[in-house]
């Protein structure tokens, strides 16, 4: 937001001062009046709505009351005292509760004063009460239009004991809103503008903040949201138009030998339509003389492997090398065995590189990457050493992308004079809104279908009194021959959380299987590397039928064996963990089984959790949900790329807005790649802007 007056620190805003600038800068980053005005409102009250306790049914909506305190009192003991009003209307009682801040609360609290309550109710012990509630004494005065939607902004108790509560805020707001320097500069073009009729931008500011009505605030929403979603739009349609444009890809046009003798005579089973799909994507790409740079979406089993193998032949048809990088060793072991067992007879080179080859080993592949004999390189962040550089790079696969930094992927394509083919490939599927925002820079393939003859997951949900009931299902599936992971949530105990930690269970198991009949490997992300690689060597040759395990086991080794899942505790993992967890077992031919245990006290949200693995195995329907329950920051560690620090915009509910954003940026960027055109200029300038005030998010490759 260019421009000198919202530039000015917070501290010359009248009603602020030095005292109250340093804790609007420490509680709510707010520095300068441009940050002011770019703290919204989370909700607004209308004013001329209320409700009667006895007419309260859910909690999933905020209430506003007007109702007289006629019982106040501390309740509990140091230091979990809280303090609990009672409030009364003509319909009934409810209480008030806070817990932070009493002193405070207590020095503005009259008995016995009637007061218009705000707040989210909830229900404990059949009753209902709001925590927290923010109140205020009933005007006598009848509110003008331009009061009745009343902004309710976010604060803190340490704000508020500075005058800052959700009113204070609200009057600093409106002191720079009618400041007579007040001016926020556009940054759409005019055609934007009136093609799509938004409000002009410091109309929707003005309005976003004090509605002048409630089809103003609808508007304001809108224009703010467009606005946000758009430039995040722009820029990856822009960064990906300069990729296309500057990097010129090696053109792969020969499907030969590698590929039609694999095909024909090494592949024992039929391709299914996505995986048919998606190569034909990539053929595409690999012919287009462009870069390819596409993220591979699938369900963890559903055959991207294959794929990134069929692709890599591609490049050997081609004289071409191809490296393949995953985050783990025992993932790039699993990936060398399993390509190598496929490729047997193909007369293909193929090598591994971990950060445990031997310094032997390590100069007979330094020296055959460099003569072009070694053909295929799998590895792990190894192949990111200087000393490892190829004749021909022409294609390198990363698997689960997500784990490796910008930097990281971008060391493997420094390695070439022609920046190699990139194929990134995620286990994790990504709901459609959130690749489009974090990927927009990718081309994105998805394997929707799962190769034939894989049996669907039996997920089943109890509780922790059914630990008998487990154990014997366990006995049973020990005794035709089958393994079990059972994972737990914590190593060491917790004074906060009454959960069962991982030594306490690994304890319990061995009392329930003793040895010499049973065997149990334990594997967490505490012990050392080798110490964890051994027990997962054991478990996969069998020599224990359990494994005990924290989430270091969400993304290894394949175990077709291994058909069981007991998941402890299973409350306490987030919807995406426990569908990876899952994912461990259902690799072979075998009916598999996925236990949920957890306690009778569920919260709302954990039991939408359990309830959705229960009824579905889709990945991207358990990523639409997880996008739902938790919002976007929190996916797959996705909040560390800025991207996602959304104002107001939301990608579940604004999906509509989003698309409509992208499709407005591509065809812009089609028109005017460089955004060099006079009526381009406003948007480039905010580009430029942005790129000032925040790191280079979308840039993949």
């Amino acid at each position: 937001m260019a421009s000198p007056f919202l530039e000015t620190p917070i501290e010359f805003l009248k009603g602020v001062g030095s005292t109250r600038a340093e804790v609007l800068k420490k509680e709510l980053n707010i520095a300068t009046f441009g940050d002011l005005l770019l703290f919204f409102p989370f909700r607004y009250s209308d004013r001329t709505k209320f409700h009667r306790i006895a007419d309260i049914q859910d909690d999933s909506t905020y209430v506003q009351l007007k109702a007289r305190l006629v019982r106040i009192q501390m309740a509990g003991t140091a230091p979990h005292q809280r303090l609990v009003g009672t409030i009364r209307d003509e319909s009934g009682e409810m209480e008030v509760i806070w817990f932070q801040g009493i002193k405070w609360v207590l020095e503005m609290l009259t008995p016995q004063q009637e007061y218009i309550v705000f707040g989210k109710p909830a229900l404990f012990n059949g009753r209902w009460n709001i925590s927290h509630p923010e109140l205020e004494i009933p005007s006598l005065k009848p509110l003008p239009l331009s009061e009745r939607v009343r902004p309710i902004y976010n604060s803190t108790e340490k704000l508020k004991s500075k005058g800052l509560d959700f009113k204070g805020i609200g009057k600093l707001v409106k002191n720079l809103l009618l400041n007579e320097k007040f001016t926020v500069p556009e940054n759409l073009t005019p055609a934007i503008l009136d093609n799509l009729r938004l409000l002009g931008r410091q109309q929707a500011f003005v309005n976003i903040h004090f509605p002048q009505s409630p089809e103003l605030l609808k508007k304001a929403l809108t224009r703010l949201k467009f606005e946000e979603l758009f430039f995040i739009q722009l820029r990856l349609a822009k960064q990906r138009s300069g990729r296309l444009e500057k990097h010129n890809g090696h053109r792969f046009l020969k499907i030969g030998n590698y590929v039609n003798q694999f095909y024909h005579h090494h592949l024992s089973f039929e391709l299914t339509n996505a995986q048919k799909r998606v190569i034909k994507e990539i053929r595409a790409d690999l012919g287009s003389g462009n870069q390819m740079n596409r993220l591979l979406q699938g369900d963890v089993g559903s055959g991207k492997t294959l794929v990134a193998l069929m692709t890599m032949l591609i490049a050997l048809d081609n004289g071409y090398q191809s490296c393949l990088m995953a985050p783990t060793e025992i993932l790039a072991k699993q990936h060398f065995n399993t390509i190598t067992a496929m490729l047997t007879g193909l007369n293909v080179t193929v090598r591994l590189l971990t950060g445990n080859s031997k310094t032997a080993g390590r100069r007979e592949i330094h020296t055959g990457l460099l003569s072009g004999e070694v053909q295929l390189l799998i590895g792990t962040h190894a192949l990111l050493e200087e000393k490892v550089q190829f004749r021909h790079l022409g294609l390198v696969v990363i698997d689960e992308q997500h784990r490796f930094g910008v930097a990281q992927r971008a060391k493997l394509w420094e390695k070439n004079v022609i920046t190699p083919h990139i194929l990134v490939m995620t286990a994790t599927p990504i709901p459609r809104t959130l690749a489009m925002t974090l990927y927009g820079d990718l081309d994105t393939s998805i394997i929707d279908e799962m190769p034939p003859g894989r049996k669907s997951i039996v997920t089943r949900h109890l509780f922790e009194p059914d630990h008998g009931k487990v154990f014997h299902f366990i006995r049973d599936k020990i005794g035709e021959g089958k393994q079990v992971y059972m994972v737990y949530p914590l190593i060491k105990e917790s004074e906060t959380l009454d959960l069962k930690n991982l030594v306490d269970g690994y304890q319990h198991v061995i009392q329930e299987f003793p040895a010499p009949q049973y065997a149990v490997s334990m594997v967490h992300g505490k012990m050392k590397q080798q110490e964890k690689d051994a027990e997962m060597k054991r478990f996969l040759n069998r020599e224990t039928q359990i494994m005990v395990a924290t989430t270091v086991i969400e993304v290894g080794v394949d175990i077709p064996n291994a058909t069981v899942m007991v998941i402890e505790n299973a409350e306490r993992f987030g919807l995406s963990q426990l569908h990876q967890l899952r994912g461990r077992v259902g690799r072979g031919g075998d009916q598999s089984y996925c236990l949920l245990i957890s306690s009778y006290e569920l919260s709302a949200e954990a039991r939408k959790r359990i309830a959705t693995m229960v009824r579905t195995t889709d990945g991207f329907e358990i990523a639409e949900t997880d996008l739902q329950i938790r919002g976007p920051g929190d996916l797959q560690g996705t909040q560390q790329s800025g991207i996602l620090d959304l104002r107001i915009a939301d990608l579940v509910k604004d999906e509509k807005i989003l698309k409509y954003a992208r499709n407005v940026a591509s065809d812009i960027i089609i028109e005017d790649p460089h955004l060099a055109k006079p009526e381009n200029d406003i948007l480039a300038r905010h580009l430029q802007q942005m790129d000032r005030n925040q790191q280079n998010w979308g840039l993949i490759s």
